[in-house]
């Protein structure tokens, strides 16, 4: 490796700490972050620099892993490393986290087993992801509890490549949880996501998704239950390109004073005719302490698009309540079974057989704010 190779990595590093030093902790002054305070959330801990850990359950065979803490990297590594940190904590997990993990599916190959990556303990990490063309992966992805962590992740799906990911984060009712993903498609590329999220003390995901080649997809799904607590969704899908197809379904539940956020913003580009968007977000409020921020946007920059977005907060239907009470069912059991009709329609979404697994987390957290 030469010595110009060798250096790219740390004047990445380099680049997101000056950026990092310049822009500072996100705060409710910046649009993006306005219904997730996390300076407030963190205090006067701020974010530190300790390193968080990641875990692999069985590597299914083909996948090529690198551990980032380690050096000479290889090729591909250094080609997708650090090119999509363009957020302040996205900046803050590159600059400031030494470790992390990078894994690349070879072209054409599609691993019999899906790849489980977890992340735990407090501090900063990184992941890299990169399916070449024509591969084909599911990602089962777990967000253990920490007191702070901040996740960077890039994924890079090639021309024709297919990822399936499912993200669940169980309830951490103490723990601060941020999470950026960086995505890019190429042609023809496919992203199918589910987020289930329980809620923490403050949970935010991040996804930014670049469709940049001409029949590339992506497809977001995702649920929350929560009991007093915070869970943030906020995409970013821009459609780079014409003949492209994006859709996101969104549902909430928040009892007691929790507060569930969803900002979907759909750039598309001048030029990029034939881009067909779609974003629904539904939340239920089953407290009047609990709160629901809902807001869906548009950026058309095109002419021969489809693009429509919908959002709506509301109680459990009153005579459909009725309807089953007047039924026989008793009213506990009555609102329990509405909540998961209402949930059902996003959940539907996920392939088996992780449909199950966050069918049976969904019950579980209904039963504490049903």
């Amino acid at each position: 490796m030469s010595s110009a190779t060798a250096r790219i990595l740390p004047e990445r590093r380099a680049e997101a700490l000056a950026r990092w030093n310049a822009r500072g902790l996100p705060t409710r002054r910046i649009e993006e972050w306005k219904y997730s305070d996390l300076k407030a959330a963190l205090g006067e801990a701020g974010v530190g620099a300790v390193v968080a850990e990641w875990l692999i359950g069985d590597l299914p065979f083909g996948i090529e892993l690198f551990d980032l803490s380690q050096p000479d990297p290889p090729d591909w590594v250094l080609a997708q490393f650090g090119a999509r940190a363009d957020n302040a904590m996205s900046d803050a997990s590159l600059a400031l986290s030494a470790g992390g993990v990078a894994l690349r599916v070879p072209a054409g190959f599609a691993p019999d087993a899906p790849l489980k990556l977890d992340f735990t303990g407090p501090g900063h990490v990184r992941a890299l992801l990169v399916l070449e063309a024509g591969a084909a992966l599911t990602l089962v992805e777990g967000a253990g509890a920490a007191d702070f962590r901040n996740v960077g992740f890039e994924i890079v799906v090639g021309e024709g490549a297919s990822l399936n990911h499912v993200r669940l984060s169980p309830a951490a009712p103490e723990a601060i949880l941020v999470e950026e993903i960086g995505l890019t498609l190429a042609a023809r590329a496919l992203y199918t996501a589910h987020f289930a999220n329980f809620g923490a003390k403050l949970s935010r995901v991040e996804l930014e998704i670049a469709l940049q080649g001409e029949g590339a997809a992506a497809h977001l799904s995702g649920v929350s239950v929560l009991k007093n607590d915070h869970a943030d969704v906020t995409t970013h899908v821009i459609h780079a390109v014409g003949n492209t197809q994006s859709t996101q379904l969104f549902r909430h539940v928040a009892g007691g004073r929790s507060r569930a956020v969803y900002q979907g913003k759909v750039t598309v580009a001048k030029g990029a005719d034939g881009a067909d968007s779609r974003q629904t977000a539904k939340a239920l409020l089953l407290g009047e302490a609990a709160e629901a921020d809902l807001k869906p946007e548009l950026e058309i920059l095109a002419d021969d698009v489809k693009c429509a977005h919908g959002a709506a907060v509301g109680d459990l239907d009153t005579d459909s309540l009725f309807y089953l009470r007047a039924r026989g069912i008793p009213e506990a059991e009555a609102r329990r079974l509405l909540l998961h009709a209402f949930l059902e329609d996003a959940i539907a979404e996920i392939a088996d057989p992780h449909r199950a697994t966050v069918r049976d987390a969904v019950n579980a957290a209904l039963e504490g704010v049903a």
